[in-house]
């Protein structure tokens, strides 16, 4: 619960409190209590997730037992972490798979909490367990990306926290949907919630060849953040690497790109955890991870907003060169499908058809007809020459055949 700061306030306070408003824009919310002659006014902050930056939500993907939850509040004490998480509902995408250990869970975390000294976060995906998350007075909860898709399970956390101090995160869904996850938020404030933020951790594609577990289309949390200014804004670093070895790169790129805080799995034993083993680390690597660090502070460019565009534009140029390099790949198996049916390589029609198509695509995009014309003369010569020289490769084995 975030506390309330009470204070007498009279002719001697007033000044110290207008300056406070005015000056730090932290205690927002005010209520009064008290007589009109000796009222108390009442503060409290805005945003507990903006108490710190960055603001750092570490702990392990599962609530496994008590010992390890007792272990990692131990190795937290002394540690930068300003809130510790743990899973104790786990929708798992099949059955049959480890899935939390539920209610039983919950006395456990006052316990770390206690040890500890710091505050507690878990999932929940339903009412009922938004109501359990109150009645053990958990400090905040998150809505999943499996949650988050859905409008009508949010709805129902929302009604179950309404008239609550409940801390609440956002995970973005599963798909790329800018309007679902706005929407999440939206009930959320609707329901009177204060303390409320956003979590990125990347979106579900089929992609084999993708080195992440879910990729960061690093543009749309720029796009809520765009939408909601005041709206912290976390990476789970976890989620989007999918191993370890990649913690490091996202965390940064989540500092450059001025997120307010990170949440990452942290386990006492993460090759024995319970689930997703391979993207949890140990507390000693977790200090590792974060000495290795930079921070980013406002001044140190000429813009900060310049380098947030910029590194998108950095990661979508790398999306596009990746997309170009596999649509040579199918040129490629092109070249074997013309050669197996002796087809030639140059296709007016299909050169038109193109043409047609992809400057239409560009007209719609806001993107001149001209711009598109030689963008892809440039990709159908390189495809052509793509297709040449597959050929000759394939006739001078057959040659040596």
């Amino acid at each position: 619960m975030t506390p309330w700061f009470a204070l007498e306030y009279n002719d001697k306070h007033k000044f110290w409190l207008q300056r406070l408003f005015r000056e730090t824009g932290y205690f927002r919310q005010i209520r009064a209590t008290g007589t009109i002659k000796n009222p108390v006014v009442h503060l409290r902050p805005m945003n507990i997730f903006q108490a710190n930056k960055p603001f750092l939500i570490a702990g392990p993907c599962s609530a496994e037992s008590e010992s390890q939850m007792i272990e990692i509040a131990h190795a937290f004490r002394e540690m930068p972490v300003n809130m510790i998480r743990a899973g104790i509902w786990k929708p798992r995408s099949r059955p049959g798979h480890f899935e939390g250990r539920g209610e039983m869970a919950l006395p456990w975390l006052k316990q770390v909490k206690e040890v500890s000294g710091k505050p507690i976060c878990i999932e929940v995906a339903s009412s009922e367990q938004a109501e359990l998350a109150l009645k053990f007075q958990i400090d905040a909860i998150w809505i999943g990306a499996r949650t988050s898709v859905n409008p009508f399970m949010v709805q129902e956390i929302a009604d179950a926290l309404k008239g609550s101090e409940m801390a609440v995160l956002v995970k973005n869904p599963v798909n790329p949907d800018i309007e679902l996850w706005s929407g999440a938020v939206e009930r959320m404030l609707e329901a009177g919630l204060t303390n409320i933020a956003a979590i990125h951790r990347g979106f579900s594609a089929y992609d084999p060849t993708s080195v992440y577990r879910n990729k960061p289309m690093w543009a749309l949390p720029i796009e809520l953040h765009r939408r909601y200014p005041e709206l912290p804004i976390f990476c789970d670093i976890s989620h989007i690497s999918g191993k370890r070895n990649l913690l490091a790169e996202i965390a940064q790129r989540a500092l450059d790109l001025d997120f307010d805080g990170l949440m990452i799995e942290t386990h006492p034993d993460p090759d024995q955890a319970l689930s997703d083993s391979a993207q949890q680390i140990t507390p000693r690597q977790l200090g590792q991870l974060l000495d290795g660090l930079t921070l980013r502070r406002a001044g140190k460019f000429d813009s900060l907003e310049i380098e947030q565009i910029r590194q998108v534009i950095d990661t979508m140029d790398a999306e596009v060169v990746d997309i170009v390099g596999k649509r040579m790949e199918l040129v490629r198996q092109l070249a074997h499908v013309k050669l197996k049916h002796n087809m030639p390589i140059f296709q007016k029609e299909r050169w038109q058809e193109i043409i047609e198509s992809r400057t239409h695509w560009g007209l719609k995009n806001q993107l001149k007809e001209k711009f598109m014309l030689k963008l892809f003369e440039l990709i159908h010569d390189q495809s052509i020459q793509t297709q040449i020289d597959e050929l000759q490769q394939m006739q001078q084995a057959e040659n040596k055949d």
